[in-house]
Order: C-alpha cells, then structure tokens, then sequence
C-alpha cells in the first residue's frame, strides 16, 4: 500500500516532524508540503536535517490527488484553513491542532473529528475519515490514568506536575521561547487552567463516568529542547502491585506504552513515539510518572500512528524509532 500524503503547515516543529517521519516511512508517498511563509523554497532550506532524503520544495497550493493530510497549524488557525480552503471530501483529514478534539467541536461542515488516543479509542480511529490527534500535556497525563480510570479508581482529586521542553511552544519566539531567558530557568504557567485539562477530563469521564474528581495540573516550561516528565499523584487505597496490574493489563496490546521497572527519565523517549510509566506508593499516595517526546508521541508520531491504524497497516510502521539515551 501507497498512501498519499500532504502536509499544511510544513515550516514550524510539528510540520518538520511529521515531515521527518513520513519521508521515511514505507507505505507513504510525500506527495506535497505546504507554508504560506516558505513557498518555492526546497523544504531543506528550513528543515536542513532532511538533506539528501527529498528535494520536495514547499507551495502554496493543495494537491487534490491526496489520500490524507497532516494539518500541523497553530490552535484556531486549523478551522480557519478548513473554512477558506476547501478540501475534498475523499481526501482524510488528521489535525494537529486543538480545533476539533473536544465533543462541542469535533464537526466541522460535513467532517466528523474522532479523538485520536489510540490507546483509548483504536477502535473507533480505525474507521474514521478525521482524527483530531491529542495535545502533548493531554496525551501523557491521560496516558498516566487511563487504566485507573477503566477500573473506576480514580476515588480523590488528582495532582499534577509536568514539565515540557520549548518546542512545546512552537516556533515561533516568545519573550519565554527565547534562549536567553529559557536556558537555566524553570517557571510555571496556566497554573490549573491549561487547555488541555478539558479533553483530559472528557477522556476521564469516558471510562469512568461522573468522575468527581478534580486535575489540579501544574505546567512547567523547562530548560530543554525536547520532552515532557510528568508526575501525577492521588489518595487510593490501591497497593503498588495492584495498580501494576490494572496498567500491564491495560496497555498489554498497546505497543508504544511500556511500564518500566526503573526510575523514567525524558533521555528514555526522546526521538520516539514511546511512553514510559513508573507506578510508585507513597504512604496512601499512589504516584505515576510519565515521560514522553512532546513532537512525537505527544504531537507528530501519534498522528501517523493514527494513520497507520485508519489504513489497516501495523500501527508501529515507521515508527520503530531509538531514543539517543546519552
């Protein structure tokens, strides 16, 4: 199988990404990247880590001859495209963006959006036409109480600290983006209001209904690159054995979540699609610490997971990837 991709929003870190990973994977045919800011430029002028893998240049129109694209735009600028530009109905559509992932906003015209949590709803990504693919923060936390939450054991308020690197922010500079100010500094923000909470909470409220528990989440931007660790903590009467085996039965035919039997570091997963979780007590506290690459699992590699499962294909293909560990 062949499957003809595109690419809108080729120029900024998750158009690169996903970009990286599509030219070398077997099944797809990069067919066109589009960005308005780079037009006629060979998309090695801005991701030259690609030279010598394509000399595919970026343009400014949509190749209808399509099967599937990648919309990696910026948040509100995803349905502002949709609306503006037109793209036909056979062509799929998997969108980076948050623009479609809660249940108020998942229809847009004629497409119907699916949650694309593989580990929560593989069933359903598998026939759809749309995926809106989850945000970083959102994919590692939920990744972290999924199987408490199938259990019904989420039974008190849950407590989050996690901390991402600054491609987070995209590409664009910030006065908190900027190298001077990130590097050696560490600071919190959106302290309890982080957009993601919302489709955490959904996604919660899927598996376990009328939770009554609240996500007290605490982000922070970190001094690197790369990566999301989060810890994630709550009262429960669970023993450590049993909570690891709600998580081994739980991620049990899920290839990318692995429970490690060590302390979980970001060195662990950077540059793959993985998730790694450490399941600890703490006195009644039972403590979860996740990590995950924000561009791969939590952006760009969880979208051509989602691919691989809409087309039939093994959702691992071209995704088998190393983290550089040290």
């Amino acid at each position: 199988m062949r499957i003809k991709a595109g690419i809108i929003g080729g120029a900024g870190y998750t158009g690169g990404e996903t970009l990286r990973i599509l030219l070398l994977h077997p099944n797809v045919e990069l067919v066109f990247v589009h960005s308005k800011s780079q037009t006629g430029k060979p998309v090695t002028s801005v991701h030259q880590d690609c030279l010598g893998l394509t000399d595919i240049k970026f343009t400014d129109k949509i190749n209808p001859k399509t099967d599937v694209v990648f919309l990696c735009l910026g948040h509100g600028e995803a349905k502002k495209f949709l609306a503006e530009n037109p793209i036909p109905a056979n062509v799929r559509i998997i969108d980076l963006s948050q623009d479609f992932r809660h249940k108020e906003s998942n229809t847009f015209q004629k497409r119907k959006f699916v949650y694309g949590l593989p580990e929560l709803n593989k069933p359903a990504i598998k026939k759809a036409d749309n995926i809106a693919n989850p945000g970083c923060f959102a994919t590692c936390i939920q990744l972290g109480l999924l199987p408490l939450a199938a259990n019904k054991a989420i039974g008190n308020d849950v407590h989050i600290s996690a901390t991402t690197g600054s491609t987070g922010a995209g590409q664009s500079l910030s006065v908190t983006s900027h190298f001077s100010w990130r590097q050696n500094n560490l600071s919190p923000y959106k302290l309890f209001d982080h957009q993601h909470l919302k489709e955490i909470g959904e996604s919660l409220n899927q598996l376990q209904p009328k939770l009554g528990a609240d996500l007290n989440f605490v982000p922070y931007r970190g001094a690197f690159t790369r990566g999301i660790l989060a810890t994630i903590y709550l009262q429960s009467d669970l023993s450590e054995e049993k909570a690891k085996t709600f998580f081994e039965k739980y991620y049990k035919d899920q290839p990318f979540v692995q429970i490690a039997p060590f302390d979980v570091d970001i060195k662990q997963v950077v540059n793959t699609n993985n998730c790694f979780l450490q399941i600890k007590k703490a006195g009644k506290r039972l403590v979860i610490i996740g990590a995950i690459d924000n561009l791969v699992k939590g952006a760009s590699g969880q979208a051509v997971q989602n691919m691989n499962l809409m087309y039939g294909l093994d959702e691992t293909t071209g995704l088998k990837l190393k983290p550089v560990a040290f």
